[in-house]
């Protein structure tokens, strides 16, 4: 039988720097999704890894064609949501849980990394990957979806 398991990265808050190191981190995945605060040039060496999707965040222009302002994806049964956050003013897993009813969620603004789950739905910031501030350490996110729809998350600092 064929392995049906799926790996996604997950990435925010780059603000125009793609570190070296997520390329290690996120190598081998199949579709990275960024929770916005993209910044310039990030997209084009971030295709380099795999497939991307992108939402807006407070600091990107909204009318960029490559931007959503949230992605709708159901990848092996299992539906996620990916917002910045923003839209929420301070995101807070309870707020996002309230608000969107999708199996993970996927959230950045914040620049914490929070991994929480709540009956059986899972709230993911993978933290910020771009530039350090707050004294919180770059990371980014690695979802696994196995089969059955068996969802696991790690978070990888870089």
């Amino acid at each position: 039988m064929a392995d049906t398991s799926h790996v996604i990265g997950l990435i925010s808050d780059t603000h125009g720097l793609v570190r070296p190191e997520v390329f290690g981190a996120l190598d081998g995945v199949e579709l990275l999704l960024h929770a916005g605060d993209v910044g310039d040039g990030v997209l084009e060496e971030l295709a380099a890894i795999a497939p991307i999707e992108a939402v807006y965040g407070n600091t990107d222009p909204t009318d960029d064609p490559r931007l959503a302002p949230s992605i709708e994806r159901t990848i092996g049964g299992v539906r996620i949501h990916v917002s910045h956050g923003h839209e929420l003013g301070s995101p807070t897993p309870e707020r996002l849980l309230a608000k969107y009813d999708a199996d993970v969620i996927v959230y950045g603004h914040t620049h914490q990394q929070n991994v929480v789950l709540v009956n059986n739905r899972l709230v993911v910031n993978p933290g910020a990957a771009g530039q350090r501030r707050f004294k919180l350490r770059p990371s980014v996110g690695v979802l696994t979806i196995e089969q059955g729809g068996v969802v696991s998350v790690r978070i990888v600092e870089l």
